[in-house]
């Protein structure tokens, strides 16, 4: 339980000093904004239009009241606020940026091959308990990638499983899309040729957060799958290469969708990698298949091209990849904006290779995740 013991008026903020020794300063208009009363109590959303009062707007009174809340007249708009303490230190900002900033990822390189358990999950442990659930959010969010074990192999078949888990996202390969060898395919990911490590529709403004690979079968010589994490290769960029990795960040990419099937055409600009607001890990955006030709300016275009020529290069490099062999039932789970994936040739006439794959955006795989563990 937190208590003030000093409050101060300043000439935007109110300054609070906590019984801990700790001290807060609340802006004026963030104070009015989130008043409690603002909030629709059934909608949750706010009501209150910050727009409509001015800039100058301060606390006429102010004290703690009997309550034990802080109670604050305002200059304008004859209203009474009242703000519980312990709500006022969990969302005080001044606290929160002095707090240093934790990454949730794991990252990881080659080690992960010899200990690919760590990475499993069984199907009937996620869809018999939340506890399962958590198991596979957990992986999926902190390292970006998961196998779930004996799933069943109809067709289709996986909806229950994702469904544990909130809608999939749709696209214009329909869900799920079928991963088998066709005849005038319109994707190289329906053919039998091996797939450099990639990540699905980069040009896509907003590319599918997460993809869900569900094996059917998989009898065929070859198709050996592969993964890496593309945060660990960042990661060692920007501990070793910096220039690259500034590179990589700062000069936006352009990849381009070549289905000869689709009546829009489908292009975006973005870096290879995108950072968060606290400098970690957002995004990575790498496909030779699909990149466009660039359109740099000339004095940086060397600079670019030997960048994304070294990155690529550490993006299939044996210390940071790991390969395996999907096996029927399982369900290769990833983060498609972080992990990138790829597979060996196989031979189509060898046996058959089928795969099912689903999208699903990475806002449901968080909040999924914060609300089972609340």
């Amino acid at each position: 339980m937190f208590e003030i013991s000093k409050l101060e008026k300043n000439n935007s903020y109110l300054k609070v000093v906590w019984n801990d020794g700790e001290e807060s300063k609340f802006n004026y208009l963030w104070l009015r904004d989130n008043c409690p009363s603002a909030h629709d109590k059934d909608t949750r959303h706010r009501m209150f239009n910050i727009l409509k009062v001015s800039d100058k707007i301060n606390p006429k009174k102010y004290k703690i009241n009997s309550e034990g809340k802080l109670q604050i007249e305002w200059s304008e708009g004859d209203h009474v606020s009242y703000y519980d303490l312990n709500w006022l230190r969990k969302n005080c900002y001044t606290l929160k940026n002095k707090q240093k900033y934790i990454s949730p990822y794991e990252l990881w390189e080659n080690s992960l091959q010899n200990n690919l358990e760590s990475i499993q999950v069984e199907h009937n442990e996620i869809m018999d308990s939340d506890k399962g659930l958590i198991k596979w959010l957990e992986l999926l969010h902190r390292k970006g990638i998961a196998i779930v074990k004996n799933s069943p192999t109809t067709k289709e078949s996986a909806f229950p499983i994702l469904n544990r888990i909130s809608h999939t996202r749709e696209t214009f390969f329909k869900t799920p899309f079928e991963v088998i060898n066709v005849p005038k395919p319109n994707n190289s990911a329906y053919t039998a040729h091996g797939l450099r490590n990639h990540i699905d529709l980069p040009w896509f403004e907003n590319p599918p957060g997460y993809q869900f690979l569900h094996c059917l079968i998989n009898e065929a010589k070859g198709g050996n799958s592969s993964a890496i994490d593309g945060f660990a290769v960042a990661d060692f960029l920007r501990k070793n290469e910096k220039k690259i990795f500034d590179t990589l960040v700062k000069v936006p990419l352009k990849f381009r969708d070549k289905d000869y099937t689709q009546n829009s055409h489908r292009s975006f600009y973005a870096p290879a990698i995108s950072l968060t607001k606290d400098g970690d890990y957002n995004d990575i955006r790498f496909s030779v298949a699909t990149m466009d030709a660039l359109d740099c300016h000339p004095d940086i275009m060397e600079n670019v091209y030997k960048s994304h020529h070294r990155f690529g290069n550490l993006l299939h490099d044996d210390s940071f990849q790991i390969n395996f062999r999907l096996e029927k039932g399982d369900i290769f789970s990833f983060n498609n904006r972080r992990v990138l994936h790829g597979r060996t040739a196989y031979n189509p006439n060898s046996g058959h290779r089928h795969l099912q794959g689903y999208y699903m955006d990475r806002d449901e795989i968080i909040g999924r995740l914060n609300f089972l563990k609340k």
